[in-house]
């Protein structure tokens, strides 16, 4: 059974990862981190490659773009006056979100089972 030091522990960690699932959770960011995985362009994509592939318009791709910068998925290389966004190669914060992720799963799954208590 975890203790109440676990529970504090795994509740800071998903604190950390705050920004990865406010970015993450919102639809319009999901299909842009969709596009550019189909784009397949590991020197990165432009605001108005994105554009084209999205109903948005283009300051609202910058603004999501930008969030999922913040959130540690993307970086940007700039060349000149032109952005490039592309996934961070050391994907630390999927990885953060991962461990989370897991840490919470075996603290739930060890909980003793209450399912028969609904009925």
């Amino acid at each position: 059974m975890h203790t109440r030091d676990d529970i504090e522990k795994l509740a800071k960690e998903f604190g950390k990862c705050q920004k990865i699932l406010l970015a993450l959770g919102d639809e319009n960011r999901q299909h842009l981190i969709l596009e550019m995985m189909k784009m397949g362009d590991c020197t990165g994509v432009r605001v108005m490659d994105i554009t084209e592939k999205t109903h948005l318009s283009r300051p609202a791709v910058s603004h999501h773009l930008q969030i999922l910068k913040d959130a540690g998925i993307l970086k940007m290389r700039r060349e000149g006056t032109k952005n490039y966004y592309y996934f961070d190669p050391d994907q630390k914060s999927f990885d953060d979100l991962i461990q989370v992720l897991a840490e919470a799963r075996k603290i739930t799954s060890e909980l003793p089972d209450r399912s028969a208590a609904d009925d």
